[in-house]
């Protein structure tokens, strides 16, 4: 598979993802291009377009919300969210890339906010352009919703946020939701080896997965960890040194075409029979690895989403509807953009305003609030209310020609099981033991 770079066809998926988002917006769902700002609601979406996390992650994202736009303009979505609209405005979006790094992100965020006048913003895959823009967020009083970047920083450097949210959850979620699979299923292992992009989304990923492994299999044994920079593409050299250390189990948290490409080269070189992988962000892959990635792979889908979605009116609707509008079942990038529209529609359709709410009355109705979603019911539980505190789940990846991919032997592990009590520290709290976890 390589690492993944948009060939013409995939440039072609973009504009015509790009173009129906910004047709949804301006007409085809009845909004004529002459309609008054007041007649409409506008966000500003933010995903990768182009570069190696277009493919896996922002193009998926990026037509759920294709998808979900069209269907809340129309009314066509299941119970609560099947009125027309958000708060009886046409949904209205501008599309950014979020290539370019953090210093353009928080350029096209001010751009968003001043020149085209979004009323919120929802976006941000990578936990760079999160982290940077998470303050410009609260110094320009605009209602902003994380849809995907899981670092757990994000709320440190926002203290007492206002207009900052987080509609999924954190990497703390992810890796100690994987240390307790581990636990489960593979108590029999002995020797723990890792491979991380370098810089902080893959250091706290492994600090927070090996803290966790001490407390639940401490008796297993760290060879390696292997830190290539992030987009590095070409992985031979980490993976002769895991090769020489004989591992049981590979941990990584890698992500889009770097977890891909990994995975496709390991495969080829055998690492990944002599090895199990982990990979938390592995469910982007499900239906993309096909015979790339070894039965009895576990993955992990930073939630209930994508193959882990649990079955509701929402999240059948959501699977049919991604699927018959582009040709693939939602992984869970798609599924954690729906999530965030359906909080946006939420926030709107309660905020009580006459109108367009104001950032002010979407903050006030979404913090701390439970909302249903493709996932499930959605508890802003964390970060003062600005963060959702929902289960973790892992399986295994089979697949055949005949029956396509599958995942088996999942688990969930509650939000309470994962995650903090709101206001105490991540890694204090799994060193202590995890106090006040509730696992049962």
């Amino acid at each position: 598979m390589g690492h993944i770079t948009p060939q013409a066809g995939l440039r072609r998926k973009l504009l015509s993802t790009a173009t129906s988002i910004a047709l949804v917006s301006a007409g085809a769902m009845g909004i004529s291009q002459a309609t008054h700002a007041a007649d409409t609601f506008k966000v500003g979406l933010v995903t990768f377009l182009s570069g190696g996390a277009s493919g896996p992650f922002g193009v998926p994202a990026a037509q759920a919300a294709e998808t979900v736009i069209k269907a809340i303009n129309a009314g066509e979505l299941p119970a609560p969210y099947d009125s027309a609209g958000v708060n009886g405005l046409q949904l209205e979006s501008v599309v950014i890339d979020e290539a370019g790094g953090p210093t353009k992100q928080v350029e096209e965020y001010r751009n968003l906010v001043q020149r085209q006048n979004v009323n919120a913003v929802i976006g941000y895959i990578s936990s760079g352009d999160c982290l940077a823009v998470g303050p410009v967020a609260e110094e320009m009083e605009t209602f902003t919703i994380a849809f995907d970047c899981g670092t757990p920083r994000l709320f440190e450097e926002v203290e007492n946020p206002t207009y900052l949210f987080r509609t999924g959850l954190d990497a703390v979620a992810d890796n100690v939701g994987a240390a307790h699979y581990l636990n489960d299923a593979k108590a029999d292992a002995e020797r723990l080896a890792g491979i991380q992009q370098n810089y902080a989304w893959g250091q706290d990923s492994w600090l927070d997965f090996t803290l966790a492994m001490e407390q639940l299999m401490p008796d297993m044994e760290i060879v390696d960890n292997q830190t290539p920079q992030i987009f590095q593409g070409n992985y031979g050299t980490e993976i002769s040194a895991l090769q020489t250390s004989r591992p049981d189990i590979i941990h990584s948290s890698m992500w889009g075409g770097d977890m891909e490409a990994f995975v496709a080269q390991a495969s080829v070189r055998g690492l990944l029979d002599q090895a199990t992988a982990i990979l938390t962000t592995g469910e982007s892959g499900l239906h993309r690895f096909k015979d790339q990635a070894p039965n009895g792979t576990i993955l992990g889908g930073r939630g209930p989403f994508g193959g882990f979605m649990p079955d509701n009116d929402l999240s059948a609707w959501f699977s049919k509807a991604y699927e018959a509008d582009h040709g693939t079942p939602p992984s869970y990038p798609a599924s954690k953009m729906a999530q965030a529209l359906l909080g946006l529609k939420y926030a709107a359709d309660n905020s009580g305003a006459e109108g367009i709410p104001t950032s002010e009355q979407l903050a006030a109705t979404l913090k701390g609030a439970s909302f249903e979603s493709v996932s499930g019911t959605v508890d802003m539980g964390l970060a003062g209310g600005h963060q959702a505190l929902q289960p973790m789940l892992y399986g295994e990846y089979h697949y055949s020609a005949d029956t396509g991919p599958e995942l088996r032997n999942v688990r969930a592990y509650k939000g309470e099981c994962v995650s903090p009590p709101d206001g105490k520290d991540a890694q204090e709290w799994i060193k202590a033991g995890f106090p006040g976890a509730d696992c049962n």
